[in-house]
């Protein structure tokens, strides 16, 4: 009974998104702005149309972005207002200066709700923001009801909870999957300057190393291809890789992969890695263990290949292949 309504609930996903949209004319929402390298990140424009659900007005955040971000985001529909904090030691989103900085500019302008997207950013900022205005943060929304109420996943998206917040001011972080990006438009925001506020000086940014590739980012991708302990050895992998070559795909894997050493874990799709939804999400020697559906359920296009039929990743499937991994997948490089 627990694995048919799971499977109900799974099917019944995308619809979500659409549901819990309600309006109200007294909110007054900051939206903390995610960018990097001159770009808006994706998860911020999906926590737009989430903060405008509200209705009353949205003021954009840009920290340690320059005049060129500020201006970007003030064309988006329903961006009342632009605020800036140019200075440079933001744009590394060190949360112990991020987090003072968006409590002050709240404080400042009585903001009733402070929204950012469900990222490694919003998920370090915005909980260190609540703690120092005293309130609780509502994490990882799938939808709007009111403006004290949103809808959210738990237990690992097996369960919908709808919840209330009595705070002064709510804290919210959006998952990007659960609502469409934001569109530009031809608004024209005003831009102004933000208050000053003074750094922690507890960290320091020394460096990053980062991975990079010709392939399609994970989080962003239209089609995904993951792979599973099923792969056996990180070598294995390459019968992937080159098939997302073909497809231009980008690649993933469970953690079930990550932990075993196969891949690093900036691929891991799940609760614990990235979530995606991808017009396409192709599932090879993957069981389908709950924390990988939290991941990947909302994908618009399900393909498993498994050995195994008994496999729960082919109870959430519009697509299955019962058949060994490394015949199935060379054939359909070959194929392509």
């Amino acid at each position: 009974m627990l694995a048919n309504t799971a499977r109900t609930f799974i099917k019944a996903r995308p619809l979500f998104a659409q549901r819990f949209y309600a309006t109200g004319a007294g909110a007054n929402t900051l939206l903390v702005v995610e960018h990097k390298d001159g770009a808006i990140s994706g998860a911020t424009l999906n926590a737009l149309t989430a903060a405008a659900k509200l209705g009353g007005s949205v003021t954009a955040l840009v920290a340690g972005g320059d005049d060129a971000i500020a201006q970007s985001i003030a064309k988006y529909t329903g961006v009342s207002k632009v605020l800036t904090a140019n200075d440079a030691s933001y744009s590394k989103n060190l949360p112990e200066d991020l987090a003072p900085l968006v409590a002050e500019v709240t404080k400042a302008n009585t903001f009733t709700h402070i929204f950012a997207g469900h990222t490694a950013v919003g998920k370090n900022v915005l909980p260190r923001v609540a703690a120092l205005l005293d309130v609780a943060a509502v994490s990882d929304i799938i939808g709007v009801e009111s403006e004290d109420t949103f809808v959210r996943p738990i237990y690992a998206g097996n369960a919908i909870a709808t919840v209330k917040s009595n705070d002064g001011v709510k804290i919210v972080t959006v998952r990007g999957t659960a609502f469409e990006a934001a569109q530009e438009s031809g608004n024209n925001a005003a831009v102004e300057a933000a208050p000053e506020v003074a750094k922690s000086g507890v960290t320091e940014w020394l460096s990053e190393e980062i991975q990079k590739s010709d392939r399609p980012d994970l989080g962003t991708a239209n089609r995904v291809i993951s792979g599973g302990r099923g792969m056996k050895n990180g070598e294995n992998f390459k019968l992937l890789y080159d098939l997302a070559d073909k497809m231009g795909a980008a690649v993933g894997a469970s953690r079930a992969a990550v932990d075993a050493g196969f891949v690093d874990n900036s691929l891991q799709v799940g609760q614990t890695g990235k979530i995606v939804a991808p017009e396409l999400y192709v599932a090879v020697g993957i069981s389908g263990a709950i924390q990988h559906l939290a991941g990947m359920k909302d994908s618009k296009t399900i393909v498993a290949i498994n050995k195994d039929a008994d496999a729960p990743i082919f109870q959430v499937a519009d697509y299955g292949l019962v058949e060994d991994l490394f015949k199935a997948v060379p054939e359909m490089t070959e194929k392509l």
